[in-house]
């Protein structure tokens, strides 16, 4: 009975801690402007089944594709066993599904089996990482936190898996021993290798151990769930809605603005009235992640820093400073440091985003310039995030607000202002090229 308060009071306390940080991030990802994304919900939910769920646009890259259902399909599977361990920790029990006879020692031999794949995924992960240090892993964006991060994450999964096979293993060693009180439900497939190990401890050490795996697993899992929404692997979650909400328009077409519609109108239409419309202050493009909208702060959250978009923007491969992953890496970063402010002190919300930095604090002008909108980034990412959208929105700031388009986009401006064409020639004169062209047509 102790052991199950103890076991619940661990439980209530993940649970808790687990809903404060996810409310953060809901809070924080509503800060961006309001955009009703309802259409083409079949297609919609297809990509969720092929993208987030079939694991398709990974495939593009069939090594680490292979590498990552391992980890991504053998996670999962472990863990149905923690419906298990749920239960007997909080009843006191042990093995409560041993009932269902020789089937579950099949379904302990298949988790286990499982297990491995993940263990040999993360293995070669970490060598992938650390030893032959891929090129995207190693970007200037990819400091010290965040390729700790990813490591983090492998080598607990390492010890979570290892946990399993060592506490079944004990555990198949005490069941053919009187004075254990263990439940006989046999020896399972992997974990049946490795007893030779433990088969001369004494069944003291043997319990202990056994034990000690078994809240070491827990206690693990629970760290492990309170982790990710603090790391680039939160996209276990959210990359099943930032999928389904996903932009289904062609790919770089740039969103209406409703306000710089709503100018065009004043100058071309001499009835059309704003009165109706809202008077507030109007920015154009996004200078603050107030101005972004919603989804693009949930492309921020589901970045899983992979580096796939970095390595195939041919601006960074050209060694322009442009990294998409970076984009995206500095708007969560951004929108971090505003949603403490706002949410974790005693100050005013209208101080608090006076004080805030604004997107241009983290992402430079040459940065957004270097892009060439060919959305390479978009179409490798796995998760369908869009980096080129906050880019393109940084940009219409930079144009109609600051007037800081670089010297040949000015001049283009200026010309189709002038001209109405993005050339230097008149109208008068736009056709003169071909007089040479009509008049050699005519003489032969």
């Amino acid at each position: 009975m102790f052991t199950s308060i103890i076991f619940i009071l661990i439980l209530s306390g993940a649970i808790v801690v687990f809903y404060r940080k996810v409310r953060k991030i809901t809070r924080s990802i509503k800060l961006g402007k309001d955009i009703v994304i309802n259409d083409n919900i079949l297609l919609r939910w297809k990509r969720v089944l092929f993208i987030a769920i079939g694991q398709q646009k990974m495939l593009q890259r069939p090594i680490a594709a292979l590498l990552h259902i391992f980890v991504y399909a053998g996670f999962i599977i472990v863990n149905i066993e923690m419906c298990e361990i749920l239960i007997d920790g909080v009843a006191g029990t042990h093995r409560l599904f041993s009932f269902f006879g020789g089937f579950y020692g099949i379904m302990v031999s298949i988790f286990e089996l499982f297990a491995i794949t993940v263990m040999f995924g993360c293995a070669v992960f970490l060598i992938r990482r650390n030893i032959l240090r891929i090129k995207r892993f190693w970007n200037k964006e990819m400091t010290l936190w965040p390729r700790s991060d990813a490591n983090i994450i492998l080598i607990t999964e390492l010890l979570l898996m290892s946990a399993i096979l060592i506490m079944n293993a004990t555990d198949g060693i005490l069941q053919t021993r009187p004075d254990s009180h263990y439940v006989k439900v046999g020896s399972f497939m992997i974990s049946s290798i490795i007893q030779p190990i433990f088969s001369g401890l004494p069944s003291s050490s043997l319990i202990f151990t056994e034990r000690f795996c078994w809240w070491f697993h827990i206690i693990g899992v629970f760290i492990f769930l309170n982790y990710i929404p603090y790391s680039k692997h939160f996209h276990v979650f959210l990359s099943f809605p930032n999928v389904y909400y996903s932009k289904l328009r062609p790919a770089g077409e740039m969103a209406n603005m409703p306000s710089i519609t709503k100018e065009v109108k004043l100058m071309l239409e001499e009835n059309y009235s704003d009165q109706d419309d809202d008077n507030e202050e109007v920015t154009f493009g996004a200078k603050t992640i107030r101005d972004l909208t919603w989804k693009h702060l949930m492309d921020a959250y589901t970045c899983t820093e992979c580096g796939r978009c970095t390595s195939s923007c041919p601006a960074n491969i050209t060694g322009k400073k442009l990294s998409p992953r970076k984009i995206v890496m500095d708007t969560r970063d951004n929108l971090e440091e505003i949603a403490d402010k706002l949410f974790n002190k005693k100050r005013s919300e209208k101080d608090d985003e006076q004080n805030a930095r604004s997107l241009f604090d983290f992402i430079s002008a040459e940065e957004l310039w270097a892009c060439t909108t060919c959305n390479a980034c978009t179409y490798e990412c796995p998760v369908n995030i869009d980096p080129l959208a906050i880019i393109l929105e940084m940009r219409r700031y930079l144009v109609l607000e600051e007037s800081a388009a670089p010297g040949p986009l000015n001049n283009t401006f200026s010309n189709i202002e002038n001209n109405g064409a993005p050339w230097q020639f008149s109208q008068e004169d736009r056709m003169e090229w071909a007089k040479d062209v009509y008049m050699n047509g005519i003489m032969e």
